[in-house]
């Protein structure tokens, strides 16, 4: 990876129309596409065209970006390049969830619900997982089949039939700061585990307290506190550094 200085000088360099720099620059931050690109296989389109669609999210950050912001260019980039690649399974319709996977979906949260009025709390992942015959991490694939992407733009209406974004549940100034601030969060939360993001999936989209994160992640409510506690102060770590 290229430092923040020569990353700066290739960034002006492509800026003014430099071909070479703006290739430099793509070689020296494949392993950044590659990362964000893996969260998009397996959805109909093949490894070299998500590759393609990184590479022109990529470019169009170079294009926009403006370092007097004074926030780094992959901060910056992430969400360009995703949204790049998002807007594209979107627009050509290669995400889509199964009319099964639907009926599944439905039947388990009817199942949650007659679990939680007979035993007075939700079951957990691998009791879904049992009842319905399941590997665990197919449950919670089907459960979240509708609001798989943990993105703080994302809408969900999990609550009250309104669409909600977790950026909309934190300060806003309607700034140029603030709009530094959520593509830092953004980075932020694509940097975290799997299991980590789904904590903080369930915390901040599904408003779950920590007692009953801790009941469908299998684990401690210490646990999950110490744990949230952990990614907050990463969380203000990345933003603030």
């Amino acid at each position: 990876m290229l430092d923040e200085a020569e990353t700066l000088c290739y960034l002006r360099r492509a800026k003014a129309g430099d071909a070479q720099a703006k290739e430099i620059l793509l070689t020296h931050n494949s392993s950044l596409l590659k990362s964000i690109l893996r969260r998009y296989l397996g959805k109909g389109v093949e490894y070299d065209d998500l590759y393609q669609l990184a590479s022109l999210g990529f470019l169009k950050a170079i294009a926009g970006f403006d370092e007097s912001f004074g926030v780094r260019f992959s901060t910056y980039a992430v969400p360009m390049i995703a949204g790049e690649i998002k807007r594209f399974l979107r627009d050509d319709g290669s995400v889509k969830v199964s009319r099964a996977m639907k009926k599944t979906a439905r039947d388990m949260n009817n199942y949650i619900e007659r679990y939680a009025l007979e035993h007075g709390e939700q079951p957990s992942v691998r009791t879904l997982a049992e009842a319905f015959s399941m590997e665990e991490g197919d449950v919670v694939f089907t459960l979240g089949s509708g609001r798989m992407p943990v993105s703080i733009y994302e809408q969900t209406d999990y609550k009250d039939d309104k669409a909600t974004t977790l950026m909309e549940k934190l300060p806003s100034k309607d700034d140029p700061d603030d709009l530094i601030d959520r593509m830092a969060l953004k980075d932020a939360i694509g940097r975290l585990s799997e299991r980590e993001r789904k904590i903080i999936f369930l915390r901040y989209f599904r408003d779950m307290t920590q007692s009953e994160v801790a009941k469908a992640i299998g684990v401690s409510q210490v646990q999950i506190s110490r744990i949230e506690s952990r990614i907050m102060a990463q969380f203000r770590k990345d933003m603030t550094g």
